[in-house]
């Protein structure tokens, strides 16, 4: 029975095929791009990135090596980066979440996702995204969720054009977590 109405007219992430972390990307024009799991010395590189998006502001050099030995720490959460003829050209963070609702089927999250501006429409992005849905797909993830500043009008753009779909709300809280009439009660 064929789908109608709005349903059948959503566009779904297409997960990729299948391919190592550590493998070579084949497309061109980059085809030595590699997209791995970050090291220390690739902190400098992924920092200068963040600059790019973030007016300059960024943790520090000793901050960014406590947080990347932390995130080592959790199996499933990592900074990713992709990397072109030995320079690092973008990076994203990527969290796999073990879920107890949707039938103990988890979930993908990925963030902070930065290509350098020199890179910007070679492609890079949407190979750096693909190595992600790749990676949660193998991890058996329902879905594969990020979010994007409401300003990032190009960055929507982008998303949608891989099969990412808007839907719900995002909220944020920023601290403090509790109100002042809350702490008083």
């Amino acid at each position: 029975m064929a789908m109608s109405g709005p349903a059948a007219s959503r566009r779904r992430w297409r997960m990729p095929e299948p391919m190592n972390s550590e493998r070579s990307l084949s497309e061109t024009p980059m085809s030595d791009l590699t997209v791995r799991r970050a090291r220390t010395p690739d902190l400098p590189a992924v920092l200068g990135l963040y600059a790019e998006l973030n007016g300059g502001r960024v943790a520090t050099l000793p901050q960014a090596e406590a947080l990347l030995a932390r995130l080592d720490a959790y199996p499933d959460y990592g900074l990713y980066v992709a990397e072109v003829e030995g320079r690092i050209v973008g990076t994203f963070c990527l969290v796999i979440l073990d879920n107890v609702a949707h039938w103990g089927t988890p979930s993908a999250l990925v963030e902070s996702v930065v290509v350098a501006s020199d890179q910007r429409g070679t492609g890079l992005g949407r190979r750096m995204m693909r190595e992600a849905g790749r990676m949660a797909h193998e991890k058996g993830c329902y879905k594969l969720a990020l979010s994007s500043n409401v300003d990032a009008k190009p960055a929507h753009r982008f998303y949608e054009s891989l099969g990412f779909e808007r839907y719900g709300y995002s909220f944020r809280l920023d601290p403090p977590f509790i109100r002042d009439e809350e702490t008083a009660a």
